[in-house]
């Protein structure tokens, strides 16, 4: 997906028969999705339209231009949506996009590279980075927290992090 745009929500496939999906939103204020339209898909698709119909438990249901059966709705099961960036409200201090860390180096307090930003999850219990180690296809997962994660200077292009003893090899 273009750097231009930042990932806002997921399709779930449909919520009923008359051609409503089932919207989960990763926006701070769920149901401001629907104020970013057009949302995109990585494989090219654009909605111009998303009409929040219902809350659901952790979605909504909701109506999405282009969608107007069951089948057209399932068809879109795990659909991952974009939103341009321009279209986005900024940051708030010591809050990123999770596009803004995928990428960046993460060193130790002594300057050590201890790998980059894979991608960012987030399972509801909280953030976790996922970080390639360097020269490996090995991946470790840190907890995106104050106490592990003390600095995120975007400025600079680089995260420093004060990992849990033992998490990362020779740490």
């Amino acid at each position: 997906m273009a750097d231009d745009r930042v990932i806002v929500g997921a399709l779930g496939g449909a919520f009923g028969v008359q051609g409503e999906v089932r919207l989960k939103s990763f926006c701070a204020d769920p149901a401001a999705i629907a104020d970013y339209v057009p949302l995109f898909s990585e494989d090219g698709r654009s909605f111009d339209q998303v009409v929040i119909t219902g809350q659901l438990k952790n979605a909504f249901s909701a109506r999405v231009s282009g969608i107007v059966t069951k089948e057209d709705a399932d068809a879109l099961r795990n659909l991952t949506l974009y939103a341009d960036r321009n279209a986005m409200p900024p940051a708030d201090d010591d809050e990123y996009y999770y596009a803004d860390l995928i990428g960046l180096p993460v060193l130790d307090a002594g300057g050590t590279t201890l790998g980059t930003v894979k991608t960012v999850m987030d399972h509801g219990a909280g953030d976790l980075l996922e970080i390639t180690l360097p020269g490996s296809s090995e991946t470790v997962l840190l907890p995106f927290t104050q106490a592990a994660v003390p600095t995120v200077d975007l400025a600079a292009g680089k995260i420093v992090a004060d990992p849990p003893e033992g998490l990362f090899p020779d740490s």
